[in-house]
């Protein structure tokens, strides 16, 4: 093979390598995520949330928050300490693919599915995180997202104690009385 030849099967070869060792990189980067948030993209750790189909705009923002410490949570600020914004998008668009999680799988409540859905449509949570709660671009999606993490993050807004890049969800929270929450909180994660 003339040296002219072999030089395009040597950028592929270094191109495969390339891929092949950044993707196990990323892999054993984003291992620690997965232990807490579910390696499958659904959490089993009380009050953490699954990540699985979360857009990708959102995680990168918060991500972004919990690098800059505008978001505390020290496991979080350490663990992103140190991201360029190249490893923050390439870990929201990893932590996207994600397969969504699947809804709680006991036998629900009618009366409590009906009484959320009915808060739901009331208080317009389908209209920002869509129809189907599925969220979109910046939005957050909520369907199948742990319901003890939804309350504790409701309230959280609603007390102002969860600070977010945007303060329309604690807008949002004030007027909602705080037993209404559980019943938001089971028919999301229920979807």
């Amino acid at each position: 093979m003339s040296a002219a030849h072999s030089k395009p099967v040597v950028l592929i070869l270094l191109y495969a390598w390339t891929s092949c060792a950044w993707a196990e990189a990323l892999q054993e980067r984003i291992a620690p995520c997965l232990a807490c948030h579910g390696e499958h993209g659904q959490s089993a750790v009380p009050e953490v949330p699954s990540l699985g189909a979360q857009t990708s705009p959102y995680l990168l923002i918060q991500l972004f928050l919990f690098r800059e410490k505008l978001r505390r949570h020290e496991i979080m600020n350490e663990a992103v300490k140190g991201f360029s914004d190249d490893d923050l998008r390439t870990f929201a668009d990893a932590l996207a693919k994600l397969p969504p999680p699947a809804p709680a799988n006991e036998a629900a409540d009618p009366a409590r599915m009906a009484r959320g859905q009915a808060l739901v449509q009331q208080y317009r949570c389908n209209v920002c995180h869509a129809p189907d709660l599925a969220g979109r671009e910046a939005v957050p999606r909520i369907a199948g997202q742990r319901e003890d993490f939804l309350v504790k993050t409701l309230r959280e807004y609603k007390t102002n104690q969860r600070p977010g890049y945007d303060a329309s969800m604690g807008d949002v929270m004030q007027p909602i009385p705080d037993a209404d929450i559980p019943d938001l909180a089971y028919f999301s994660a229920r979807q």
